[in-house]
């Protein structure tokens, strides 16, 4: 399987990837922890479809020590007893803000009082922009169909 446009040759997607990918590193160099940030990518990337980047950051995330059983939970997370209250409202505002075509009313006051509770200014503003971010490149990748499974940690970086 081919992607239907190669975004790492194109010059304008190349541009465009740049730009979002330091757009990424805000987000990444701030203090949300690294776990929950993975968790958020690979949970929208669930929701979207996106085999990309499930494939890729289910990689990073056990590159970077997560294990296996909460990988495998991160679709169920409300029946799972492998994640924290902080992670869990870091999902549910994930869940939420991917799916705003879905609730009417967007992300309910309840969801984001659960995850201020356990997050300060700082990482709300990067959680925020973290789940804006991964659903970016889950429709990138939907739309050119980019195929999954080849990615290997660290290959982008």
């Amino acid at each position: 399987m081919e992607a239907r446009l190669n975004l790492f040759a194109n010059p304008i997607a190349g541009k465009f990837l740049r730009y979002i990918n330091s757009a990424g590193k805000a987000v990444s160099d701030s203090t949300l922890p690294h776990a929950t940030q993975e968790l958020v990518k690979i949970r929208a990337s669930q929701i979207n479809g996106c085999g990309f980047c499930t494939d890729m950051h289910t990689k990073d995330a056990t590159a970077a020590g997560e294990t296996v059983q909460r990988l495998h939970l991160v679709a169920a997370w409300r029946e799972a007893t492998c994640f924290t209250e902080a992670e869990r409202a870091a999902l549910e505002l994930t869940e939420q803000g991917t799916r705003i075509a879905d609730a009417a009313g967007g992300v309910t006051d309840e969801v984001w009082e659960a995850a201020a509770k356990h997050y300060d200014e700082d990482q709300l503003a990067a959680l925020v922009s973290l789940i804006a971010l991964i659903n970016a490149y889950n429709r990138l990748n939907i739309v050119v169909q980019q195929p999954a499974g080849d990615y290997q940690p660290g290959m982008f970086g």
